[in-house]
């Protein structure tokens, strides 16, 4: 039997950590904590940059943090403020995933698949449509990362594809008395369609010149 590559060994044992960490914890105690934090500022501050950087590891949804900052700053502040926040915590998965992809396998048919879809659209058309739909977050930062999305071009589209999930988000944390006593509750079906809209409007373009080329190659 072949060796396996060290960060082909790495790469499954992160993956299996970060599993195994979102089903054995909550984030509901993380929450809780940092809404007793929302009356002073600096504290507060703290616990959402420490929520922003442990998420990744315990795969939680981006938008829980967004609640969480729309609840302690309010929409005009929260909404920038999360909209970084998304981008930061998506970097850990981003670089590790770039420095697996070297280790050939999964990864690279991974990187394989993004690199069909995103040659397609654009690596900032790609990365936006692909946060605009109701997939996780962390799929998406993954499949960039082993298709070589540059990571500025990677921080645009999340920006971009991120920003009408993040506005939702923080409206309805700015909105609830309790982030514990209200919950995190569901994203409302009216913003689900628009956000498959506006991605689909985005590929239109790259899907019908990909389409005519498929058409004029047969």
């Amino acid at each position: 039997m072949p060796s396996l590559d060290r960060r082909t060994v790495a790469g499954a044992a992160v993956l299996g950590a970060v599993v195994a960490a979102s089903l054995l914890s909550s984030p509901a105690a993380a929450v809780d904590a940092a809404e007793r934090t929302a009356a002073d500022p600096l504290l507060f501050g703290v616990a959402v940059l420490g929520l922003y950087l442990v998420r990744p590891f315990l795969a939680w949804p981006t938008t829980l943090v967004a609640i969480v900052v729309g609840y302690g700053y309010g929409v005009a502040v929260g909404v920038p403020v999360a909209l970084a926040g998304a981008v930061l915590t998506s970097l850990p998965p981003f670089l590790g995933v770039r420095w697996f992809a070297g280790a050939g396998g999964f990864w690279s048919r991974l990187g394989d698949a993004g690199d069909r879809f995103l040659g397609s659209t654009g690596h900032v058309r790609g990365v936006t449509a692909a946060r605009l739909l109701p997939i996780p977050a962390d799929a998406v930062t993954c499949t960039a990362a082993a298709s070589g999305v540059p990571l500025p071009a990677f921080a645009l589209g999340t920006v971009f594809g991120e920003l009408p999930w993040t506005v939702a988000a923080v409206v309805l944390g700015h909105s609830a008395e309790s982030v514990a006593a209200r919950g995190l509750g569901d994203v409302s079906l009216p913003l689900i369609v628009a956000c498959i809209a506006a991605a689909a409007l985005l590929l239109a373009g790259p899907a019908y010149q990909y389409l005519g080329a498929r058409t004029a190659a047969s």
